[in-house]
């Protein structure tokens, strides 16, 4: 049910989702989908998020992550928009030399007949998270509303939205952002470690056929990556030194190709952009818990990770999947779904997972930005001697489907 806002009266509900981004609309009608009243908080206009100008990136979709959807009911109107990931490449080089001989392949067809995940634009995301949300009577999404008090007690929780709306519920989750008011509002302190790396985000089309072939290209100055989408699409992510990317930013569309090609290669025949370029300072962050009085974390208002394996939305719609279990198994067995034994239980899934990943991350963006010849043939050797070892290489298949360790229901495909 899509709200205005404008109600003065006490709202009621089970959960207060505050932000509307894709982590936070995804928890919502996973929770109003398996029955708990839901209601979704956005400061930003629909239209706006949905706008072209608004955010061009497009997520890579882990398998798992891909069954979250299917369980909540969502991939019936993604799939058309969801580029399959067949093959991935991983290689290491320079821009003058280009890639090294020494590289890394997965193919599907090793782990079973299924994509690695999909590329799917974040505004097919959007477009299809909000449609579903009008057909849940159980979830309201007041968008444009600003939270301006959250109060949390013992017995519940209790919000105030900038045109006098008060919301009462059970349970607060933070879902909005790095920056998240929420967090700050509950004093959970951040991690915070800043990359000197910015990461330029753009669609182009090409000549030749991907088949769903996708390359992870680290140079010195961080990881270039070619994303396979529908059609004869790659959506690039081109992390770059942040005193280089607005120089490479404020270049025409055809000196920016030709910078482009240098990194692409001439694989997939001629390019061309399909839509406006964008950048994104890049650092990692990751607040000191997760949950606090009748208050859980997810998506980026717990962790920002460096973008190098593609995991950040996926680690967010983990925390999803689990939060949302978390709740709804409460709930079945008339248990406080914002009670400390609940939050106790999310805080303990997720913070393994998102602490291993965020140092996975870490790690291999310093170790594979930089050019210091030792260490990229060590990096060479080693990329080569992974795909040698079967048993370590379907492992890391495995973690690229986003299908390994403690797995809630819905990332399984069980459902809720």
């Amino acid at each position: 049910m899509k709200g205005t806002g404008k109600q003065q009266d006490t709202v009621q509900t089970e959960v207060l989702v505050v932000g509307g981004g894709l982590a936070g609309m995804t928890l919502a009608c996973a929770l109003a989908g398996a029955g708990v009243a839901t209601v979704a908080v956005d400061a930003a206009p629909r239209d706006d998020r949905l706008d072209e100008g608004y955010d061009g990136r497009a997520s890579a979709i882990a398998w798992g992550s891909a069954q979250v959807f299917r369980g909540i009911g969502l991939w019936p109107d993604l799939k058309p928009d969801a580029g399959p990931i067949l093959d991935i490449r991983v290689a290491d080089g320079t821009v003058p030399d280009g890639p090294s001989m020494l590289f890394l392949h997965y193919d599907h067809r090793e782990v079973g007949d299924r994509p690695f995940g999909y590329m799917i634009e974040n505004r097919a995301l959007r477009r299809a998270l909000f449609r579903h949300a009008d057909a849940l009577p159980a979830l309201r999404h007041l968008a444009p509303a600003r939270l301006v008090r959250l109060e949390r007690g013992t017995a519940g929780i209790e919000a105030e939205l900038a045109d006098g709306t008060r919301i009462a519920a059970r349970l607060a989750v933070g879902a909005d952002g790095r920056a998240s008011p929420v967090r700050k509002s509950a004093g959970i302190g951040v991690s915070r470690l800043p990359y000197d790396q910015t990461a330029i985000v753009c669609t182009v089309a090409h000549e030749r056929e991907h088949d769903g072939i996708a390359v992870e290209y680290f140079l010195p100055s961080g990881p270039f990556a070619m994303l396979p989408m529908t059609g004869r699409r790659m959506n690039i992510v081109w992390t770059e030194k942040s005193e280089l990317a607005p120089g490479l930013l404020a270049l025409d569309e055809e000196a920016f190709l030709a910078e482009l090609r240098r990194r692409f290669g001439d694989w997939l025949g001629g390019l061309s952009l399909t839509g406006p370029r964008f950048s994104y300072p890049l650092g990692l962050q990751h607040a000191a818990r997760y949950t606090d009085l009748r208050l859980a974390l997810v998506g980026d208002a717990a962790h920002a990770i460096h973008p190098i394996a593609g995991q950040g939305l996926n680690l967010g719609l983990r925390d999803v999947a689990a939060l949302a279990e978390s709740v709804v198994d409460a709930r079945r067995l008339g248990l406080d779904i914002g009670g400390a034994d609940v939050l106790r239980r999310y805080e303990r899934w997720r913070r393994f997972d998102s602490m291993l990943l965020t140092l996975v991350t870490d790690g291999l963006n310093r170790l594979f930005s930089n050019d210091v010849p030792p260490l990229r043939l060590a990096r060479g050797l080693g990329l080569a001697a992974v795909g040698r070892v079967p048993p370590l290489k379907r492992f890391f298949m495995r973690h690229a489907m986003g299908v390994v360790g403690e797995l809630p229901r819905l990332v399984k495909g069980d459902g809720l």
